[in-house]
């Protein structure tokens, strides 16, 4: 391996170490105890009796509300009726079995692929539906009994609500859904009311814990996608445990428990998301996520928030869930009261987004002056192209000092060869005298390492900037070429699906291919002033890795890859300055390396 990229490697992980050492002693998440202390300060700031009396309310008023129904009455309902609640935001479908939505239709962001809003309750089947009730642990099948229904009159600022009830033996059950115009928000308010034989619900889980129900998400959050093809999508479980965020990648056939205490969870995919936020979260028991296949193998991506059994004879359990874009201009409205309609406050669902991973400071600082650009030029692609610009101009001092530290270790390295041959069995000598080699040539390693650091820091990220903002999503920068920079460009569709490439054909990712290749020609000869990499190498690392990079971006959203191109560009007209640099460098270090013969001596005489 070369050395300055084992150099580059260890330096990187020092870094990694650094960060955290200070991010955990300077910015150290709040404790389970702090977080009880907050909820605890809000609850006595909604009024006299806190959070349990408003919960008990609500409870009473809303088995008032659903009393004057059929359900007390003993009519039950006999057959399955759907039901749409419309907003500005959401389109919303319901079932009166289970109370269960069937159908969750986001009307201000539209599906290439269905050509309608984003369908965010995904792969529906008769045994899972979306926000539906199991009694017991996430293992119990759902409740499919059929509901009696209560529709309520629009209120005065547009608020909407639905309700579904089931009459059993000794206790009522209700789902009460509350919808608000302008929110992606909705309230879901599971309401037990027991008579006087009423023993509480306790119908246990598979694990052998005591469990009232489960609430899951939908089986799927939207936009549908073909796992096999689109590389660049995924589905995470989301959740806010201990202070902290946190963020699990799914795979397939999954069915496994999260067993820590949370303030939320949730399913994310590339840019929307699902999150379930219990008012009480003491009264939650633990959490699940799924991804087995159910419908078509198409795998399921799904939470399910396990509720805490209990022996009381009246239950209001209510619930926040967003269903919406996973941006974060949506998602920090929750972080105070004033900038919801909710009233909701230190959620911070902002932690479920991917940019706050460990480049996530550095993504902000380019999110911010890529955001500036678009205020001026309203094109993301533009702004694209600006910002690779401004940050390649900002980082080729590094990139130049890097390189002029490669050309330095490659003058000294037949020095460096002899003294490890000389001080083999000798360690100590062997540190001395290449650090005295290093102080007479005034090379410092460190010079080719820390400029690598830093460029590879801005390289991951600017990628997972450009493959997951929210933006970018449905943005266009060349009409009738380029008009959504979260998916691949497309010149022709073909009917059936081409190994690697998939069945589109691309310009952009062609595009790259060239740069790529005309970029490690020129890098190639700079390579070959004092390179000792071999010719093969060089064959592979000019023609082998752009041919590898064209399949795996080929698919890749058009924002990274004109990222790529334009760096290409770039790059290129930065190694043709750095090439000079090193050839003018190494012909002065030849010159000075010249031994110079004494002059002849004037007259006849022999020179002896």
């Amino acid at each position: 391996m070369n050395k300055n990229y084992l150099m580059a490697i260890i330096c990187s992980a020092i870094v990694l170490i650094g960060y955290t050492i200070v991010q955990v002693k300077f910015f150290p998440a709040p404790t389970q105890e702090q977080i009880a202390e907050q909820q605890a300060q809000q609850a006595a700031a909604a009024g006299e009796g806190g959070q349990d009396a408003l919960v008990q309310e609500e409870t009473e008023q809303s088995v008032k509300e659903f009393s004057i129904t059929e359900a007390d009455s003993g009519e039950q309902a006999v057959s399955e009726e759907i039901y749409t609640i419309e907003t500005d935001k959401v389109k919303v479908t319901f079932t009166n079995r289970g109370g269960d939505v069937i159908g969750y239709e986001l009307t201000e962001h539209f599906d290439n692929k269905t050509k309608k809003g984003v369908e965010m309750a995904d792969n529906i089947s008769s045994l899972n539906r979306a926000f539906a009730l199991s009694f017991g642990g996430a293992e119990k099948g759902i409740v499919n009994d059929l509901f009696v229904v209560k529709e309520f009159e629009p209120e005065a600022d547009g608020t909407k609500k639905i309700a579904f009830a089931k009459t059993y033996k000794d206790f009522t059950l209700i789902k009460q859904y509350t919808f608000i115009p302008g929110e992606y928000m909705f309230k879901l308010n599971v309401v037990v009311d027991g008579d006087a034989d009423f023993a509480g619900f306790n119908y246990g889980t598979d694990s052998g814990l005591n469990a009232a129900y489960s609430l899951r998400t939908s089986p799927q959050v939207g936009p549908y996608f073909d796992p096999k093809v689109d590389r660049y999508e995924s589905r995470s479980f989301l959740s806010m445990s201990e202070g902290k965020g946190k963020r699990k990648r799914l795979g397939t056939k999954e069915f496994k428990q999260f067993n820590k205490s949370y303030n939320w969870i949730g399913i994310g995919g590339k840019y929307f998301c699902e999150i379930i936020v219990p008012v009480k979260s003491d009264s939650m028991q633990d959490a699940w996520y799924s991804t087995n296949i159910e419908v078509s193998n198409y795998a399921n991506a799904q939470a399910f928030a396990v509720r805490k059994s209990f022996s009381d004879k009246k239950v209001n359990d209510q619930y926040y869930i967003y269903v919406g874009p996973r941006s974060e201009k949506e998602l920090k409205k929750y972080n105070a009261a004033d900038s919801n309609k909710w009233n909701l406050e230190t959620l911070r669902l902002t932690e479920c987004l991917e940019s706050n991973g460990f480049f996530g400071w550095i993504e902000a600082i380019l999110k911010f002056f890529m955001e500036l650009i678009y205020k001026f030029i309203p094109n993301w692609g533009v702004s694209i192209i600006i910002l690779t610009i401004i940050l390649k101009l900002a980082l080729f001092p590094l990139t130049m000092k890097s390189s002029l530290g490669t050309l330095k270790m490659q003058e000294i390295q037949p020095k460096m060869q002899a003294i490890q041959e000389k001080y083999k069995n000798q360690p100590e000598k062997l540190q001395q005298e290449t650090a005295k080699l290093y102080k007479e040539s005034g090379y410092n390693p460190m010079s080719g390492c820390l400029p690598l650091v830093f460029q590879m820091l801005f390289l991951f990220a600017m990628y997972n900037l450009f493959n997951n903002y929210f933006e970018f999503r449905g943005a266009g920068f060349i009409k009738g070429w380029i008009d959504d920079l979260s998916s691949g460009d497309s010149v022709y569709m073909f009917k059936h699906s081409i190994p690697l490439i998939g069945s589109h054909i691309r310009v952009l990712p062609l595009i790259y291919l060239i740069t790529q290749f005309m970029y490690g020609k020129v890098t190639q000869l700079g390579s070959s002033m004092g390179s000792q990499a071999t010719s093969g190498q060089m064959k592979f690392m000019t023609y082998g890795l752009p041919l590898m990079f064209f399949f795996m971006f080929y698919n890749a959203p058009a924002g990274l890859i004109l990222f790529w191109t334009v760096s290409n560009v770039i790059q290129m007209g930065q190694q043709v300055i750095i090439n000079k640099s090193m050839a003018k460098r190494k012909a002065e270090s030849n010159t000075n390396n010249v031994v110079k013969l004494p002059p002849k001596a004037k007259g006849k005489g022999k020179r002896k």
